[in-house]
């Protein structure tokens, strides 16, 4: 980072119209007249545009049609990919890569990871609560995503920021596409969390932890680390021990299987008294 250099050009750039379509957060009237005012110019290195206070190093990429909003930092060797856009005041680590239609905001990523395309990450999360008057209230949500070093995040993921505590994906883990990570989650280190997983908000993860296909994790629950979970479970409540789980509710794995096993023979026999 300390080689980073803000970018400045005073001339708007060509297609002004067409670059303002890209840039996230306000009219189509503002953003021409942001463009057209050099607010946001061209990159060197790509063709994408960047904000005239954003702080880019000499040798990241910005494709065509991506953004580069106010604020951000994007370190040695990050790649941003077309139609990614990069929200105010996010940092990106050296040698990420940011492929298409990444739309990061409210988050910090770290060295060397993978986001994959689609990938949504520092949004809002699903916080509501009734008021005394009987309407639906949006909890206030203000702070972050933090991803550590060598993440990878698969397509079409989202992750959302914090309320009350950071949202945090720890160095080395994997998530794989079409998973939901709610707001406050805390994700360990290495861990491996299958397609179309859901981690609802406040849950936390241990290291090491294994999430098979369509796991669905409760809010507020803590798994220990070392926890594997087998395809279609469902955590109810703290799993304080390691080892290999399954089921609805997730119970230790041979548990589940003698539970899979006796209702098999039961619903036989009760099959055959018809």
């Amino acid at each position: 980072m300390a080689a980073a250099a803000v970018f400045r050009l005073s001339a708007p750039p060509r297609h002004a119209a067409r670059l303002a379509r890209f840039l996230g957060g306000a009219s189509a009237a503002s953003s021409d007249a942001a463009v057209a005012s050099g607010e946001f110019v061209p990159w060197h290195n790509g063709g994408g545009v960047l904000h005239r206070a954003a702080s880019v190093d000499p040798t990241a990429v910005v494709e065509a049609g991506a953004v580069v909003h106010s604020g951000a930092v994007l370190g040695k060797d990050v790649v941003v990919g077309s139609g990614a856009v990069v929200g105010p005041s996010v940092s990106i680590g050296q040698s990420t890569r940011i492929w298409y239609n990444v739309v990061l905001s409210n988050c910090s990523v770290g060295e060397f990871c993978t986001l994959h395309n689609g990938a949504c990450i520092g949004q809002d999360g699903f916080g509501f609560f009734v008021g005394d008057d009987g309407q639906v209230k949006k909890k206030l949500q203000m702070l972050h995503v933090k991803i550590g070093n060598h993440v990878e995040i698969g397509a079409n993921t989202c992750i959302d920021r914090g309320s009350w505590r950071d949202t945090v994906i720890g160095d080395e883990t994997k998530i794989d596409n079409l998973v939901q990570i709610g707001h406050n989650v805390v994700i360990g280190k290495c861990c491996m969390i299958c397609g179309q997983a859901g981690i609802a908000g406040s849950a936390t993860l241990g290291d090491y932890v294994t999430l098979g296909g369509r796991v669905a994790i409760r809010d507020h629950v803590s798994i220990a680390s070392k926890v594997r979970l087998a395809a279609n479970s469902s955590v109810t409540k703290d799993i304080q021990k390691p080892g290999d789980y399954g089921g609805f509710p997730a119970v230790p794995i041979n548990e589940w299987r003698r539970q899979t096993a006796n209702l098999r023979i039961f619903s036989k026999k009760d099959g055959g008294r018809r």
